[in-house]
């Protein structure tokens, strides 16, 4: 669970960046990021990540483009419904919304990739070193 409220922060920050670059390039606006917008947001990646926080232990799908597929999709879905609920499509288009969307899937994905790798390198060193303490005080 403690990775699902990460989760939450960073894609909550990284939706907030990208938002405001996006809105700076598409329509040269700078006051679209307001209190409620980020409270929108925040609510939008924890009915995101909760559900698929679930989901993830009840789908063992060993096909890594087909999560990937599904995982967009859901994404894609839950934006959609809270741009109606929130009324976003009147500042900005759902073609937008959806690229806006995969720009930060792939963004999250990246560096959660990277944490990842790091971790498991950091990992198999300290192994490596209990290992050879290991063989060294049976020497």
């Amino acid at each position: 669970m403690k990775q699902t409220i990460i989760g939450i922060m960073v894609v909550t920050g990284a939706a907030l960046v990208i938002l405001a670059v996006f809105s700076i390039l598409f329509s040269g606006e700078t006051e679209i990021i307001n209190a409620r917008v980020v409270l929108e947001i925040f609510l939008t990646n924890i009915v995101i990540h909760i559900p698929g926080y679930f989901l993830r232990g009840k789908l063992e799908i060993r096909n890594y483009i087909l999560v990937h597929f599904i995982n967009i999709s859901y994404l894609i879905l839950v934006l959609v419904i809270f741009g109606l609920i929130f009324d976003w499509y009147s500042a900005i288009p759902v073609w937008l919304l959806i690229a806006m969307a995969i720009v930060i899937h792939l963004f999250v994905w990246i560096i959660f990739s990277t944490k990842i790798k790091r971790d498991s390198a950091e990992m198999n060193e300290l192994l490596q070193k209990l290992r050879e303490k290991q063989s060294n005080t049976e020497s």
